[in-house]
């Protein structure tokens, strides 16, 4: 029978049998213990997990084989299976971690140890430590630059931004930033790195090759008390158009203009809003908002939130998985 002539069933099972497969988003909640995972394309929760004592960090390796977890009261990071979380083994941490960045390779792992003012460092093949890095007081925030050679930690009590090299693992440069930086962020050219200051209340832009503030990012919400606005996650879009900022209690996700770094909106979203991850097409990011115990889903394009997804409790990081390989 020729193909044009197959029976409607047949026909029907052929279009559908390759449906266009969506997006796993991970959300750690650190108060319920648990990771909910929610379907990109939907906007539904499929399943939650328990993962261990309070889940803060959360990161997918670059092939989205393997799910990081720093387990802040449980000392460790532990590493999960995202088709199946089960758990495939863990990774040593150093004692509270609480953020982590991966190498843009996949391999290692840099782990804010906040307690210890270090930075450890974790080969995640041989799952060995690889060094500890001493830095600042209270080292919270990590990021790494687009080309693997520098790893950046923020140290909330010292207020500076540690520029390590990421093969000597060596501090090279410091650069003091406002009070209590929280999250480290560079674009996706590398020439600009974004770095937020919770009681500060602003963001810090750094030139990267001089290490120097070039430019200072505030904020003034109408109707919300200037101590309420306490910047966290950063996020930028893959072609540097748009910076997005987490605010904390103010309840609200700041736009930014990427190259004039002047503020476009503010998006309402749920209560004490922390990080934030896109989808890989950019098409949406995902808010975690602690005291709402909910995400919020923003439309990137239109600038628009168009749904909020109740989660476990005290949502705190957020990853999607990448497109299948």
């Amino acid at each position: 029978m020729p193909m044009n002539h197959l029976p409607l069933a047949a026909a029907l099972i052929l279009a559908t049998a390759v449906p266009a497969a969506a997006n796993r988003v991970f959300v750690s909640n650190e108060k319920s213990n648990d990771v909910t995972v929610l379907d990109s394309d939907t906007l539904e929760v499929i399943g939650t997990y328990p993962v261990g004592n309070r889940p803060r960090g959360i990161a997918i390796s670059p092939d989205g084989s393997e799910l990081y977890i720093c387990v802040s009261d449980d000392n460790i990071v532990r590493v999960f299976d995202p088709e199946t979380m089960e758990e495939l083994h863990t990774l040593p941490s150093g004692p509270d971690p609480e953020l982590f960045v991966l190498h843009p390779s996949g391999n290692p792992l840099y782990i804010a140890n906040e307690d210890d003012n270090l930075v450890t460092v974790v080969d995640t093949q041989t799952h060995e430590r690889l060094a500890e890095i001493p830095v600042g007081v209270e080292p919270e925030g990590m990021g790494v630059s687009p080309d693997g050679k520098t790893v950046i930690n923020t140290s909330e009590t010292t207020n500076m931004a540690h520029f390590i090299d990421s093969e000597t693992f060596e501090i090279y440069a410091n650069t003091l930033v406002d009070s209590r930086p929280r999250f480290a962020e560079y674009n996706h050219d590398g020439s600009k790195l974004y770095v937020s200051s919770e009681i500060g209340g602003t963001v810090s832009v750094i030139d990267p090759t001089t290490q120097q503030i070039v430019d200072k990012i505030e904020f003034e919400i109408p109707g919300v008390l200037p101590e309420a606005i306490q910047p966290v996650g950063v996020r930028v879009t893959n072609d540097g158009s748009k910076v997005f900022v987490a605010l904390g209690p103010a309840n609200r996700v700041a736009v930014i203009d990427g190259e004039t770094d002047e503020i476009i909106d503010y998006l309402l979203v749920g209560q004490r809003v922390w990080q934030m991850a896109f989808t890989p097409d950019e098409s949406l990011l995902f808010t975690t908002n602690g005291n709402s115990n909910d995400v919020s889903a923003i439309d990137v394009e239109s600038l628009e939130v168009v749904k909020s997804i109740q989660v476990g409790q005290q949502p705190w990081g957020v990853v999607v998985a990448p497109d299948a390989q």
